[in-house]
């Protein structure tokens, strides 16, 4: 896994988060983006009570900036995460992944005690 050489810029006095994104992750924003024709949309970072386990990730295009959140700079691709799940996510590292078993974003995230079955949620 390959990790921006930047780690991540801080954005214009905003304050800012410790969510990596990787450098493969990072190109798939931009090409997804591309593809949409958007340039003024960032990728947020959420997670949110559901799942089995309790809490559950939202990944998602956000065009807006919300009181309190936190942003950083992925070589063009801004992250945001919301004030309530900055210390759920903090250390975070979000990637993206290519292969025969498997396509999509994955979060490794060192805050979760344990996740459910699926995968899709954790505490």
């Amino acid at each position: 896994m390959s990790v921006t050489t930047e780690n991540g810029a801080a954005v214009d006095g905003l304050p800012t988060h410790g969510v990596v994104l990787t450098e493969v992750a990072s190109q798939k924003v931009r090409a997804l983006l591309e593809q949409e024709g958007r340039t003024d949309l960032r990728l947020r970072v959420a997670v949110q009570p559901g799942g089995c386990s309790g809490l559950i990730y939202q990944l998602y295009f956000d065009e807006r900036i919300l009181d309190g959140d936190s942003v950083r700079d992925f070589g063009g691709v801004e992250v945001v995460v919301d004030k309530m799940s900055v210390p759920y996510l903090e250390g975070s590292t979000v990637d993206f992944e290519d292969t025969i078993s498997k396509q999509g974003f994955s979060i490794d995230n060192p805050n979760a005690g344990g996740s459910c079955a699926c995968g899709d949620s954790f505490h």
